[in-house]
């Protein structure tokens, strides 16, 4: 099981920090992208509040 796991550990390392010479740049990485997922839990997010204080309001 060890030798398998050393021999597979070898072949997961990462690519290099920079890209060589003339090749693609990568995009910023910094750079998060806001698309619906963000928005979903922001409208779940006022929905739940939304319901807890038309339930306050009503005991």
């Amino acid at each position: 099981m060890l030798a398998l796991w050393l021999s597979t550990s070898v072949a997961a390392l990462a690519q290099a920090e920079e890209p060589p010479e003339g090749g693609p740049q990568p995009d910023d990485p910094t750079a998060v992208p806001i698309d619906g997922g963000a928005s979903l839990l922001l409208a779940a997010g006022l929905g739940l509040g939304v319901r807890k204080l038309r339930a306050g309001r009503r005991s």
